[in-house]
């Protein structure tokens, strides 16, 4: 397992995020955290540009898997239930744990895996440690917690060097 904080690619959004292109690279599955990154912090259930997209990306072989760390259990467990995808919650990323049953669930491999997710020290450090391509979006929503604004900030320089990777594509 290795250790970066270096995002294999930084979007503006899950929305630029491309099935046929994942699927190119040969990724069959796309683990996604969920606030910040999918939808807003608090927001119940998801909308319809999310659940286009998730149609897309399934579409391009590519299938969405709800992998959080939400301390609401039955946040995560409804969401996804809503949105017709597998989910694990209490996740505990960045350990390994959460991402070896998402894929052992899913029948899924390493190099068949990516993780899409907003923040350096859960999302993306434990996709590089596990090996899966590491995808990282801007926050959706930065507003409510102070704490957010601070650890931004610190994973800036991370997200640079990803958006340089990200353009290299």
């Amino acid at each position: 397992m290795s250790f970066s904080l270096i995002p294999d690619g930084v979007y503006p959004s899950i929305y630029q995020i491309d099935g046929p292109a994942l699927n190119r690279r040969g990724i069959t599955l796309l683990l996604a955290d969920l606030d910040n990154t999918l939808a807003k912090y608090g927001q119940p259930e998801p909308d319809q540009d999310l659940r286009a997209w998730k149609d897309a990306l399934a579409a391009a072989g590519v299938e969405l898997f709800l992998l959080s760390n939400s301390r609401k259990p039955r946040r995560a467990e409804h969401f996804a239930r809503v949105l017709g995808i597998p989910f694990l919650g209490h996740a505990g990323k960045p350990k390994s744990g959460g991402f070896l049953k998402a894929m052992a669930q899913m029948g899924r491999t390493p190099a068949q895996t990516a993780m899409v997710g907003d923040q350096i020290f859960t999302d993306i450090l434990g996709a590089k440690r596990m090996g899966v391509l590491a995808l990282m979006v801007e926050p959706i929503q930065l507003a409510g917690n102070p704490g957010r604004y601070l650890r931004y900030a610190v994973e800036e320089p991370f997200r640079a060097l990803g958006r340089r990777r990200t353009r290299k594509e």
